[in-house]
């Protein structure tokens, strides 16, 4: 594998680590509604486990609630049944027609909770960086040996990838801050 291609994937790994942490992110509540919330949730569907976007319209009326219309009416139920047991800690209101999601206003400890937890998952995000660099860089020192890479050549390779790290790093902290700023905006 030559350098060229050892930079790239490492810039790769780096990239789809910050595209799964703005995911998980998205997921978070943040007293606003917003319908990546319930990307999680499954629901009974012909006796499979399907996504709730997969067997429904989720659409935002206002910042405060979700509203949830099942294309068919006989799975109502089941998508009622599937927040209920979901790890969101919100209750469902159904109408016969449509379901409701009000998002009730994060407590100040709640707010607390929600920054500790995303801080933990930047934290992840950074050692998954920090691993491709290292997996990038192990790799160059091992191409002077068994490639006869030129020293000087691997050693600017090394720099490549640092400044990628760091990069990458910076646009870790960015969305952290970004995300805290929302959570802990009343």
């Amino acid at each position: 594998m030559d350098i060229e291609e050892l930079i790239s994937e490492a810039q790769i790994n780096m990239e789809s680590t910050v595209e799964y942490l703005e995911e998980a992110f998205a997921r978070i509540r943040a007293g606003k509604a917003n319908p990546k919330i319930l990307d999680g949730i499954m629901v009974e569907y012909y006796g499979a486990q399907t996504p709730l976007t997969q067997v429904s319209t989720v659409t935002v009326p206002d910042a405060r609630s979700i509203m949830i219309t099942p294309w068919e009416k006989k799975i109502i139920k089941d998508i009622e049944k599937a927040i209920i047991d979901s790890p969101l800690g919100i209750m469902p209101e159904n109408n016969g027609e449509v379901i409701r999601i009000g998002i009730p206003p994060l407590t100040e400890e709640r707010r607390k909770d929600l920054v500790k937890q995303i801080k933990q998952e930047a934290e992840e995000a950074k050692i998954s960086i920090r691993n491709a660099r290292r997996d990038a860089i192990d790799a160059i020192k091992k191409s002077i040996k068994t490639d006869n890479t030129p020293e000087d050549v691997a050693k600017d390779a090394e720099d490549r990838v640092q400044k990628v790290h760091d990069k990458f790093i910076k646009k870790v902290d960015d969305i952290f801050a970004e995300k805290e700023k929302e959570v802990m905006t009343v």
